[in-house]
């Protein structure tokens, strides 16, 4: 089989793939996108039936087009989430290659550019995009054996409370899918545990506005780096069910036993962090201090907005935060399954360039790696906070694409200068 020739070669079809691909065609730069299954496939095989995006549909999405089967201000499912990335790419003729797999990538020997395998022959790119994203291995700590009898499943695998055995479950990690997923298993009249870990908890709504909104105008989601610690902390907010405040004590009011941070497992006994209360106190720091904020911009800008002291009411604390567990005997508790929410890690194993530290994190600086002709797209804090998101990873997108015609721009100049000294011009 013949090798194909191509300048960009982008690699996921993800919403990474497709804003790639959006800003390389304005620019008139040749490229492809080779995807291993279908266009945002992650959105409908690795997340739960009843999964709806966290904001709202007038904030996540792309410049170009608006999603056309729901409210602005409601919260699309994944399927119309993987159906609107399979609307746009129809609407900017990406150049999407479905079924085909990336097994390597290789700098070229003594030519410029990369040497791509694929499952369907072989490519010669000048770039390369790696845009798989930051959901590629899912993450299930060593803590629970698998002879243990337990059933245990990622928190992409699990579809529905159907999946699960009877019994109690142990939900491990309290971001938005660790929370919502555990909100649902309890609704189906199972008795849930869910760890809590450090968290971030904005108000899902606040004086008429979502939490989106308020992060735009408070210039929030443009913070360029994490503090310190903080890209460890995840956030909880929910789109589910109309969207809601995630509020760890109403959860608990519902049935929901709260515990601390998984730690080990012995001898069937299960063992949690005494750190539940400093979580959930952080956490509520968080939650006030954006309603501070918030209400300093209203007054700030003169704004009329509804105020809403209702929104600082925090409820008693429950049973489980007064007088926490600190160990589950797991068989005693009638805890049959647990769903590890416990994130991913990327795997880049397939791009075999100097370009990783010595963990397999990507060496980049806003998408540009330390190997030249390598960008990376759609890592969380690529550039800002917002970068993970469906519109921040467009912005994204855009710089790399200028990077992109940059390089490109020098390349020209060199070539026009070789004829120059040819005599061919």
């Amino acid at each position: 089989m013949s090798c194909q020739e191509v300048e960009v070669l982008i690699v996921g079809a993800g919403q990474a793939g497709v804003a790639m691909s959006e800003h390389l065609s304005e620019r008139g730069i040749p490229h492809i996108v080779l995807e291993r299954h279908r266009i945002a496939e992650r959105w409908r095989s690795m997340r739960w039936d009843s999964l709806v995006a966290n904001g709202p549909a007038w904030h996540d999405r792309f410049p170009g087009l608006q999603f056309t089967d729901i409210e602005p201000g409601s919260f699309p499912s994944k399927e119309q989430v993987a159906d609107y990335f399979v609307a746009y790419a129809e609407k900017i003729g990406a150049p999407i290659r479905c079924g085909v797999e990336v097994k390597s990538v290789r700098r070229n020997v003594g030519a410029p550019g990369f040497h791509v395998q694929t499952s369907d022959g072989e490519y010669n790119a000048r770039y390369v995009v790696a845009a798989t994203g930051p959901f590629q291995r899912p993450v299930i700590p060593a803590v629970v054996p698998e002879t243990d009898g337990l059933m245990q499943m990622h928190s992409s695998s699990y579809r529905n409370p159907g999946q699960l055995p009877q019994g109690a479950v142990l939900v491990v990690g309290a971001g938005s899918s660790g929370v919502q997923i555990a909100a649902e298993i309890q609704r189906s009249g199972r008795q849930v545990y869910l760890s809590v870990g450090p968290h971030d908890r904005p108000p899902r709504n606040y004086r008429g506005r979502d939490f989106c909104w308020w992060l735009g105008v408070l210039g929030k989601w443009d913070a360029s780096t994490p503090a310190l610690g903080a890209e460890h902390v995840t956030i909880a907010v929910s789109g589910a069910q109309g969207g809601h405040t995630v509020d760890f004590r109403a959860l608990a009011e519902n049935g929901i036993k709260l515990v601390g941070r998984t730690m080990e497992l012995q001898d069937g006994t299960m063992r949690f962090a005494d750190d539940l209360r400093t979580n959930i106190a952080n956490g509520d720091a968080h939650y006030l201090d954006l309603l501070d904020e918030a209400d300093a911009y209203v007054e700030r800008n003169g704004l009329d907005l509804p105020e809403e002291p209702e929104a600082r009411f925090l409820r008693p604390d429950p049973e489980s935060l007064t007088n926490p567990i600190r160990e589950l005997d797991l068989a005693g508790a009638g805890v049959t399954s647990i769903v590890w929410a416990t994130g991913f890690a990327v795997d880049y194993s397939w791009l075999q360039v100097d370009a990783f530290d010595a963990k397999g994190k990507p060496l980049q600086q806003r998408g540009v790696s330390t190997e030249p002709g390598v960008y990376f797209l759609g890592l969380p804090w690529q550039s800002r906070r917002g970068s993970s998101f469906i519109w921040g990873v467009w912005h994204d997108a855009k710089y790399v694409a200028d990077q992109i015609t940059i390089q490109r721009s020098y390349l020209t100049h060199n070539e026009q200068d070789a004829l120059v000294a040819s005599g061919a011009v």
